[in-house]
């Protein structure tokens, strides 16, 4: 029964009727807004799978990689400027307007829950981190992949969680594991919503969604802008390479800072998850002050080396002449951190 548990809620009329109201649902799925594929062969699917189950050397770092203890006090104290704690992968806890937020609370073991073979986390006891934050105000998705929610830590966090703020179509696997609907909100690309004084806004990404093969494409996916009166936030969510970036900066922008997806690339999957170099473009295009990579030092889910994604990104942003931050897994930060150290040397 867990298992089936895994895949969350099912499609109704009632949710599909709901959808279809949405610009951006045509021929019975969510759609991106650039011709997006993956080109990848069923002849290359067995090749995939065995390099992803069995050649992880470099892949993985070869001792877990070590979180910095949460320090509640610290995180709760009073402040006007916004404060971020990053946790591997896209995990992002931040105090901003005196509000607690969670992005993509994916804080369990693996990444594959209903695979034959685990993808293991790069950091231990990860789960146990739940006991030390404090009350969530606001739980915030960028879509339902299992490496952004799993069923382990949703079940933990749930007792804490006041208020779930997600893309359309993945409210309905809140509901189906416990939650009220009238505590979830669904918001569509360009679509927003006033949480005591913080503005949460949903934009674009080029990606998919989906946590079953029937339903691909049957919730959709996305960032968020969070505006205070003294900050402008960017989480850019999965995705690759596209036009909304600027669109995202025309729109919302500038941002003191901004979460920029990179890692887990591939070119065989290009067009759904960007280069370390994109990514540092893509921050350029949405007009973004300070930068950090997100979505690497968490599952080697791409057959690159665990260090490549942030080795390549701080390099162009070298280049450009970018600001950017790399803060360790748990340290705090702010929009105007300077923590460049090269932390990830350390391990193997």
């Amino acid at each position: 029964m867990r298992f089936i548990k895994q895949f969350g809620g099912k499609l109704t009329p009632e949710r599909t009727s709901r959808y279809e109201q949405s610009p951006h649902w045509r021929e019975g799925v969510f759609q991106n807004l650039e011709t997006t594929t993956m080109d990848i062969t069923v002849g290359e699917i067995p090749g995939l799978l065995y390099k992803q189950i069995f050649r992880k050397k470099g892949r993985e770092p070869e001792t877990s990689l070590p979180i910095l203890p949460f320090d509640k006090k610290a995180f709760l104290a009073s402040s006007e400027r916004i404060k971020m704690m990053w946790y591997g992968h896209s995990v992002v806890l931040m105090r901003i307007a005196g509000k607690t937020i969670l992005i993509d609370p994916m804080l369990g073991p693996n990444a594959s829950p209903i695979a034959p073979f685990p993808t293991k986390r790069f950091s231990e006891n990860t789960l146990n981190l739940i006991d030390d934050f404090p009350e969530i105000d606001i739980l915030l998705m960028t879509h339902d992949h299992y490496d952004h929610v799993d069923l382990a830590s949703f079940e933990k966090l749930k007792p804490k969680v006041k208020q779930y703020i997600t893309t359309l179509g993945t409210g309905r696997h809140y509901e189906d594991w416990g939650v009220d609907p009238s505590n979830i909100t669904e918001l569509d690309w360009w679509e927003s919503i006033k949480v005591d004084g913080i503005e949460i806004h949903s934009t674009p990404s080029r990606h998919f969604a989906g946590r079953g093969a029937t339903n691909r494409a049957k919730s959709f996916w996305g960032g968020w802008v969070l505006k205070s009166a003294n900050e402008n936030i960017y989480f850019s969510g999965d995705g690759g390479y596209g036009d909304h970036f600027t669109e995202v900066g025309q729109r919302l922008g500038p941002f003191d800072f901004g979460f920029m997806e990179c890692g887990q690339y591939n070119e065989l999957w290009h067009q759904i998850h960007m280069y370390p170099e994109e990514s540092v473009q893509a921050a350029n295009d949405a007009k973004v002050q300070n930068i950090m990579p997100v979505h690497w030092a968490g599952f080697a889910l791409a057959q690159h080396a665990w260090k490549e994604p942030v080795e390549r990104f701080t390099a162009e942003t070298n280049k450009q002449d970018q600001c950017y931050i790399t803060p360790r897994l748990g340290q705090m930060f702010t929009v105007n951190s300077n923590m460049r150290e090269a932390w990830w040397e350390d391990y193997s």
